[in-house]
């Protein structure tokens, strides 16, 4: 067998500390796999004298990253120290060293991707990043190799654990938002800013990433519509229930006749569908193409182990490939040649949606409602009235639509909006079939 390749790993917290365990416990399998060993011999860390609870006497452990970056001895560098500034720097760096690289950076690659992937492609070494998108899954090889033969339709992701989480929790104990977000802060699903999951931005960064690969577009994150979770509330929760649906904080990603659609945000998705049962921090990918159909990925999105077996299998891989000619290659976002397909703006997406809406008990104000959806060719799929709610004569009213064109749905709200017997704003959450 060939000498082992020697990884020098940035990072020795959770998802570091996960990935060298692994690579220990399962040593010889992982040779048996790779044709080769693979040994960390090399590792930057914040502690270099503390006690690590696997072996780190064969490992060199430095508190510079540029100490690992430099070592001439080494082949692979794992970036796990995340941010989108000195990992960019350091990582350029690796490459012009003709390292090649592994990294869990999903905003890395998100926003910085397309100049990383130019460097490599110019030195001739892999950059990596399974791990990057939905933990353990192995949603970027699916999607770069073993969907090579098709054309892929859309893509819909669970793609953010904590946001998962809160709704799951939301739904099941009848919950507010406020309540179950300080529940996973406790549990530490969430940060104590958990602004990145729950705006959708952590999501908009995966979301970017499955786009380019899907349908062979350069990385855009600029451009993805992001919408969180935070206006959920309780009885939205409960009146999807009743309608026959889940609402799913989504990443969606669709070729149309407009061009790509990239978005995040709160979804209806209907009960029966299998990512409507992917509950608490799980994460999931629903892929359609047009030879496989329908396929969905289900796994642990993020933790020590399942983040460190994606980067296992990067390793892996670029072990296999040490001595291909860089042309033969699998590209780094699938295509040989990316296509400067437009990206479609929010205004422009047809799908269905469901309207919530607070309204004085007077006569007449349904047929207001419904006129002005007619005028703006919304055609309605059900209504539901609900009873004044007690001591007042104030009454929901909830509306589910066939598919429209989103900037007609905005017209046909602002006018609704403006109406004397209409309180507060319209709730409005899309809805996928």
């Amino acid at each position: 067998m060939l000498n082992p390749v020697k990884v020098g790993i940035l990072g020795l917290g959770t998802v570091g500390g996960g990935t060298v365990s692994t690579l220990q416990k399962n040593a010889d399998e992982i040779a048996r796999r790779a044709g080769r060993g693979i040994v960390v011999t090399h590792a930057c860390a914040k502690e270099i004298n503390k006690a690590y609870p696997y072996d780190t006497d064969n490992i060199k452990l430095t508190d510079q990253l540029i100490d690992v970056v430099n070592q001439p001895d080494i082949d692979i560098v794992v970036e796990l120290i995340g941010g989108t500034t000195i990992a960019l720097e350091i990582i350029l760096k690796a490459i012009q060293n003709g390292k090649h690289v592994v990294t869990a950076n999903k905003a890395l690659i998100a926003k910085h991707g397309n100049e990383i992937f130019a460097a490599a492609q110019e030195k001739g070494v892999m950059v990596a990043f399974e791990a990057a998108v939905a933990g353990g899954i192995p949603i970027i090889k699916a999607l770069r190799e073993g969907l090579a033969a098709n054309e892929i339709a859309y893509i819909a992701g669970i793609i953010n654990g904590t946001s998962n989480f809160i709704l799951t929790e939301m739904r099941e104990k009848g919950s507010d938002f406020s309540e179950v977000l300080a529940e996973a802060q406790d549990l530490g699903y969430a940060e104590k800013d958990p602004t990145f999951d729950i705006e959708g931005v952590d999501a908009a960064h995966k979301l970017t990433i499955l786009a380019s690969i899907a349908f062979g577009i350069p990385l855009q994150f600029d451009k993805v519509y992001m919408e969180g979770i935070t206006k959920i509330s309780n009885e939205d929760v409960k009146f999807a229930d009743e309608l026959g649906y889940k609402i799913k904080h989504l990443g969606i990603t669709k070729r149309t006749d407009k061009g790509i659609e990239l978005r995040v945000h709160p979804t209806f998705v209907a009960k029966k569908r299998l990512i409507a049962n992917v509950e608490g921090v799980m994460n999931a990918v629903l892929v359609d193409s047009d030879a496989l159909g329908e396929s969905l990925y289900y796994g642990a999105g993020a933790g020590a182990l399942a983040t460190g077996s994606a980067i296992i299998a990067d390793l892996v891989d670029v072990t296999r490939t040490l001595t291909t000619d860089p042309g033969n290659r699998v590209p780094h976002l699938a295509f040989q040649a990316l296509a400067d397909l437009p990206i479609v703006a929010i205004e422009e997406i047809e799908t269905s949606y469901y309207l919530r809406i607070s309204a004085n008990d007077t006569l007449g104000v349904l047929a207001y409602i419904t006129s002005i959806l007619s005028e703006q060719n919304i055609n309605i799929e059900a209504i539901i009235q609900k009873e004044p709610i007690e001591g007042t004569e104030e009454v929901t009213i909830v509306i589910l639509t066939y598919k429209v064109v989103e900037k007609n749905l905005n017209k046909a709200i602002e006018t609704i909006e403006k109406l004397d017997a209409i309180n507060g704003q319209v709730t409005h959450i899309r809805v996928e079939n």
